[in-house]
């Protein structure tokens, strides 16, 4: 393997949607990925992508569109969580074929919450709660973790201080399929190398 046949995405601070954050806070702003994902999908020189995630959360749409772009590629996928998988990080780390996580790395799981001026009628308590069953659907699909088991550490009190939801680490993240295995640096990308070399031979096997 040489090292243009993996490509690192990093995707740390906050994920910028379509309203541009202040310049001193950290992001990862989507229009920027999108294009980059779909020039790995594309090019024959990356064999692999590497996810690795530091995240405190963000635009709910922007990162559900990145997550459904990285499910989507035909390529072999690895995510790293380190530091911090915080809300929409969640459903970034899943998207990838096989998903790692740092022993001290956590995942933070609550309810949608929107910042700024709402209105407070039934249509926005529903929308709320669709744009959280497609979270929720989204990270079931790509993971382990049942519906039921999401919601209960979605809306669990007394662990966030002044708000509801969970915080989950390194094994316990694993026993409950959030994440496929504790793991650094060394092992997503032997994974990922491991999947890239899978492919190549499967591909060889069929044009035989």
């Amino acid at each position: 393997m040489n090292e243009k046949e993996i490509h690192c995405l990093t995707v740390i601070g906050q994920i910028e949607g379509h309203v541009e954050l202040p310049s001193q806070t950290k992001t990862t702003k989507y229009e920027h990925v999108i294009p980059q994902l779909t020039a790995i999908e594309e090019s024959p020189e990356i064999a692999g992508l590497l996810v690795i995630l530091n995240t405190v959360g963000g635009d709910i749409e922007a990162g559900l569109a990145l997550a459904e772009l990285i499910a989507g590629m035909s390529k072999p996928t690895v995510s790293l969580v380190l530091g911090g998988g915080h809300s929409i990080g969640v459903p970034l780390a899943v998207a990838a074929k096989k998903c790692f996580i740092a022993p001290t790395a956590s995942m933070t799981l609550h309810p949608v919450r929107m910042s700024g001026t709402i209105l407070g009628v039934p249509q926005t308590v529903s929308y709320f709660e669709r744009v959280q069953e497609r979270i929720i659907s989204f990270v079931t699909a790509n993971s382990r973790v049942s519906p039921e088991t999401m919601r209960e550490l979605m809306m669990k009190t007394g662990e966030l201080c002044g708000d509801v939801g969970s915080v989950v680490y390194g094994e316990q993240a694993v026993k409950l399929g959030l994440c496929d295995a504790v793991g650094g640096l060394s092992d997503a990308l032997s994974s990922l190398h491991g999947m890239i070399n899978d492919n190549c031979n499967e591909k060889g096997e069929n044009n035989a």
